[in-house]
């Protein structure tokens, strides 16, 4: 698989403006003949805009994921779309299961290139210092996988890069990959580059880090997306600049580290 990690600029409660800049990366990705364009976390609202989130959530299959859906199909290419404010009342209404038939949840969407959804992850650990989201989202309850490109792919959201018995839960349903949109923020620098790291070290995987770029309030990506190989080693990487980062990520290369060091084995 080749793989791109689009760092848009992110704009606060900018919705429209946000999307297109996102489909401007897939087409950009796809150009160069990518096979899956992972965006950020609530790349569409902003995830400090916390006050927007209401007045923007939008059920499963709502106008962001049709835009990005169209621009999956358009390009031949697999867009995880990062993540939006999910709308779960509505979701529930129009049949979808959810953890929760009332409120918000930060909500990841993988389409394959035929626009298929192969795959919807639910934030399952939230923020709570200094931040409004555990207060105005439900967490998610499920742990998918979904095949893509030979790989077995899975979905984490930022914070959740802190619980790594979450990522051996993906290792056990077979993940070889695990793909992490993020909102990132200064002064953490050192934890966003150490944490998805030695996720990809524990569990001998590749890891793609997907941060944002810009500045919403007071809070500052940090940027530098990152995509790990399965011994930890970054292979693409990016400052804090809008950017499309790009990667080959050969499913064979994760056998071959997991069988010349098989640490996984000794796992007690």
């Amino acid at each position: 698989m080749r793989l791109a990690l689009a760092q848009i600029s992110i704009e606060g409660s900018a919705v429209d403006e946000n999307v297109d800049r996102a489909i401007e990366a897939i087409e950009t990705a796809a150009g160069r003949g990518v096979d899956c364009v992972a965006l950020p976390e609530i790349f569409d609202v902003g995830y400090f805009a916390f006050e927007s989130y209401s007045r923007h959530a939008q059920p499963l299959g709502g106008e962001t994921h049709r835009r990005l859906r169209a621009a999956a199909i358009e390009h031949g290419v697999a867009v995880l779309a990062g993540t939006v404010v999910e709308d779960l009342k509505a979701s529930a209404e129009a049949g979808e299961a959810v953890p929760s038939e009332d409120g918000l949840a930060n909500t990841a969407v993988l389409f394959d290139a035929d626009g298929e959804r192969r795959l919807v992850y639910r934030k399952h650990h939230l923020f709570g210092y200094e931040s409004a989201e555990s207060e105005l989202l439900v967490p998610g309850e499920r742990l998918p996988t979904a095949e893509l490109c030979g790989h077995t792919v899975g979905v984490t959201t930022c914070y959740d890069i802190r619980f790594p018995e979450t990522y051996r839960r993906l290792l056990d349903a077979g993940a070889t990959m695990v793909l992490v949109p993020s909102a990132w923020p200064y002064p953490r620098v050192e934890h966003w580059k150490l944490l998805p790291r030695a996720r990809a070290v524990e569990d001998l995987m590749y890891v793609g880090a997907v941060n944002g770029s810009g500045t919403i309030d007071d809070s500052r990506f940090v940027g530098r997306s990152t995509v790990y190989d399965p011994w930890g080693t970054p292979v693409a990487a990016s400052d804090e600049e809008p950017t499309v980062v790009e990667a080959e990520c050969p499913v064979e290369r994760v056998e071959r580290v997991r069988s010349e060091f098989p640490a996984l084995r000794d796992r007690r």
